[in-house]
């Protein structure tokens, strides 16, 4: 892999040292100039890799646990409970009798817990010196548990799917304000990147190098990808990570949910379960460019043994690194929960209100040297010929949420989910327009005397929503052979696109209520799908899942460019995926996978589409190939992928009629790489966890288009086989954590991404620089007599103030013959830090 600006494993390894480290900062390009170094480096890669490859086979063995896992009451077998030694890697389920076996334990004392749905937790303590049988009773649960209303859309232990789990202890650790994908940016082949370069405010997440508009996202089941446009906006759920339980996020196609088309990716989560016992909490952050966060929490516990309600109410507040990136963010989460044994029903109001300065327009390339938080947004000439800027130049958007969540279980083998929901979103952008024509605005009429034809003026583009449905399943496991799940959700979404112009230079008076464009989009989705989960024996399972959607758009009125808009379009899609999972023993298992999806194009695509040029729907074929190792002390999973595309949508340069940039079908394109992970328990006090994604991302044939201003057309070339845009070779995290004393933690983080071409034409002179960041954090906690637990936080991210950037934008022109561009590029802060403090009543 020892590319022009060198190998990034070794550039990698070697930016990791911490003797190295002393220099300061090294940038990639280092690598080249130190042939000794690589050589050394070489030799120990080799070492490294031969490690992660010998250490599935060698045996730590001394002791077994064996034992049933039964019913208290009736004394019946449980199949297919979970049993995990705590503090360990270890694992297991129980198989069809009940039995389970747990091996390559060492001489020590170990907690052991057991979960089975409809049963309470399981925890013992042994101390463990010699071969131990341990029985397990479970008792029947007095409530129906929250997991239940997930169980439709979740991947599991034997399911032959790529994800990753995280927990909420996980997510609380790192959670000091900023927004969702930066508290991702350590999970396997995630990228995440940020407006204002702070995490907090419009952040992104990019999985296998498909963007946002291509990853599923639910939460409790439901869809929160806005249907037109795909996107998801994690700056309307400020502080959400406050009021999450768990997320899992599958790559890869995954498995069926609801909403839009799992195109490369997947994130369901849950929120907040059942706390039993009452509770309150207060988080406070601080940290760089004014960076605030302030939040309270509070719980009854369970009244009565069928009620209990949580609230939670947060503020954030940040200046942003990128001038003028200032981030105002409030929000709140209220559920209310009834729980019997047989049924649940829980319903939960959530919303965001954002207060944004524009940063999205990036900085230029060449202030990247000299003032890398420039910001061009709002920026004009006054009258005195000097350079001002508008200060309401912001984004403005509230979302509220409404979700009302039903289960019943009709026996151990059977329960049956149902919700409702509706989300309503309004809000605009304000912008500051310079030297614009009046009547692309129609308000040239207040100055027809005047023969002015042009105005610097204040627009605002509205956006006025309400998305409705619901969703349903039923869920079967006879805890033996066979789980299936039948589900799929009815979605109808209307959105008002509109603009006004709330005043003008040289206009006497405007209507603030005219509306100078007004379009609509309607929406319908519909889905069901049916997974089956079939055991042939202990070692071997089958699954096959099949989805049908749905969808009826139609959009009408008029865009900003006063172009009509009116069409409709209908969607028929079949997503077939199976897969085959093997369990060699408690150490070793493999799965294979096949699935298909498809993805309709979105509002941008079709309205920007010249009449007659409708784009085509997209289809990805994903083959998934995994393995994984589970011991005692160290895990590892190794996945390859291959994800094939049809009529992948990419930008090629070209325009439209009226001469905007368009999103164009390219007939093939694809994804394939191999995905490494792996976790060791160094000693009582080490941990390590690591991950590397090693990929290609290419369009087979691919046609280049650029504007020629001189002759008023574009410019063609064939350029073959390019990369896909913002698709990195190489995306590796580093993980090192370490118990200084009791519940005092030091944690050193590194992530190292590969060189990304900002469009798909694989030039250089159109990329990211590889990138390489270390961050560190400190967590410590304790009690007392009248506080349950109090936490101390400390991150400092960018530890040795790298420079880089995580995301672009080019446009390309020819003028006097001669090749020009306009470009912007987002900087991401520098060495920078919060500090938490976390008390629990």
């Amino acid at each position: 892999m020892l590319q022009k600006n060198g190998n990034p494993i070794l550039c990698f390894l070697k930016h990791t040292s911490w003797a190295m480290k002393k220099s300061g900062s090294l940038r990639t390009k280092s690598c080249l100039s130190q042939k000794f170094m690589i050589n050394l480096l070489d030799k120990k890669l080799l070492t490294l890799l031969a490690l992660m490859l010998l250490i599935p086979f060698i045996a730590f063995s001394q002791f077994v646990i064996t034992g049933k896992v039964i019913d208290k009451k009736t004394k019946e077998p449980l199949p297919r409970a979970h049993i995990i030694v705590e503090n360990t890697y270890k694992k297991t389920i129980s198989d069809n009798n009940g039995n389970y076996k747990i091996t390559l334990l060492k001489k020590d004392t170990y907690t052991i817990k057991a979960t089975y749905l409809g049963y309470k937790n399981f925890e013992k303590q042994i101390s463990l010196r010699k071969n131990t049988v341990l029985n397990i009773e479970l008792e029947r649960s007095a409530i129906l548990e929250d997991e239940v209303i997930i169980s439709a859309t979740r991947a599991y232990d034997e399911s032959p799917t790529t994800l990753k789990n995280i927990s909420k202890k996980e997510i609380s650790q790192i959670n000091l304000g900023q927004d969702i994908p930066s508290l991702l940016s350590s999970t396997p082949s995630l990228i995440s990147t940020s407006d204002a370069g702070t995490g907090i405010g419009y952040s992104g997440i990019k999985i296998r190098g498909t963007d946002m508009t291509r990853i599923n996202v639910t939460i409790n089941g439901i869809p929160l990808n806005d249907p037109e446009s795909h996107q998801v906006y994690f700056v309307d759920l400020p502080d959400f990570a406050s009021s999450i339980n768990n997320l899992q996020i599958q790559r890869g196609v995954g498995t069926s949910t609801n909403g839009a088309a799992a195109f490369g990716a997947s994130i369901n989560i849950q929120t907040l379960k059942l706390k039993p016992k009452p509770y309150a909490v207060i988080d406070n952050s601080l940290g760089s460019f004014n960076t605030q966060k302030h939040s309270i929490s509070v719980g009854t516990g369970l009244i009565n043994n069928k009620f209990s309600f949580d609230a939670r109410l947060s503020k954030i507040q940040s200046a942003g690194y990128i001038d003028r990136s200032n981030s105002d963010l409030k929000s709140f989460f209220v559920s209310g929960s009834y729980y019997s044994k047989k049924n649940l029903f829980k319903f939960n109001i959530f919303s965001g209100k954002e207060k944004t300065d524009q940063a999205w327009d990036g900085v230029p390339s060449d202030s990247l040297i000299s003032n890398r938080t420039y910001n061009p947004c709002g920026e004009y000439t006054d009258h005195n010929g000097n350079t001002a800027y508008y200060d309401n130049q912001t984004d403005n958007y509230q979302q509220d949420y409404f979700q009302m969540l039903y289960s019943r279980q009709i026996n151990l083998k059977l329960n049956l989910n149902a919700a409702l929901h509706y989300t309503k979103g309004k809000g605009y952008y304000e912008s500051y327009k310079t030297n614009q024509k009046l009547k692309k605005y129609n308000i040239e009429n207040f100055l027809a005397d005047s023969g002015i034809t042009k105005s610097d003026l204040v627009r605002q583009k509205w956006l006025d929503n309400d998305f409705y449905g619901t969703t349903f399943s039923a869920n079967y496991d006879n805890h033996k052979k066979l789980k299936m799940s039948v589900g799929g959700s009815w979605n109808k979404y209307d959105g008002d696109h509109y603009g006004k112009v709330i005043w003008a230079k040289n206009a006497i008076v405007i209507d603030k209520n005219n509306k100078y464009y007004k379009g609509k989009g309607i929406k319908k989705d519909f889905n069901i799908y049916s997974k089956i989960n079939y055991q042939v024996y202990n070692k071997l399972n089958l699954y096959a899942d099949m989805q049908y959607r749905n969808i009826i758009y139609n959009i009408n009125g008029i865009n900003d460019k006063l172009n009509d808009i009116t069409q409709q379009h209908n969607y028929n899609f079949y997503n077939p995926k199976f897969g085959i999972f093997y369990k060699f023993n408690d150490k070793h298992n493999i799965y294979c996978s096949y699935a298909v999806a498809n993805r309709e194009p979105n509002r941008r695509n079709f309205t920007d589409a010249d009449p007659g040029k409708t784009p085509k729907a997209e289809t990805l074929y994903d083959y998934e190939l995994g393995y994984n190792f589970n011991s005692q002390y160290f895990i590892a999973g190794a996945n390859i992928f291959y994800m094939n595309y049809d009529n992948q949508l990419v930008l090629t340069g070209e325009i439209n009629n009226v001469g905007d940039p368009i999103m164009v079908n390219v007939p093939k394109s694809y994804r394939t790489g191999i995905e490494l992970t792996s976790a060791a328990k160094l000693s009582h006090k080490l941990k390590w966890n690591a991950n590397l994604t090693l990929s290609k991302n290419k369009i087979n044939n691919f046609t280049e288009y650029i504007d020629n201003w001189d002759t008023w057309s574009q410019d063609s070339t064939y350029l073959g086989e390019t990369d896909l845009s913002f698709s990195p070779e190489i995306i590796a995290n580093n993980q090192f954590t370490f118990e200084i004393l009791k519940n005092f933690y030091f944690n050193f983080t590194t992530k190292y991404v590969g060189k990304q071409y900002i469009d798909n034409t694989s030039s250089d002179k159109r990329k990211l620089n590889p990138y390489l960041i270390d961050n560190i954090r400190i967590n410590y906690n304790f009690k007392t007599n009248w506080i349950k637990d109090i936490g101390l936080n400390l991150m400092v991210n960018n530890i040795f103030d790298e420079k880089y950037e995580t995301n672009a934008w080019i446009y390309r022109y020819y003028e006097g013959g001669k090749e020009n561009y306009m470009d912007g590029y987002f900087p991401q802060a520098g060495i920078n830090f919060l500090v938490g403090l976390h008390l629990k009543f």
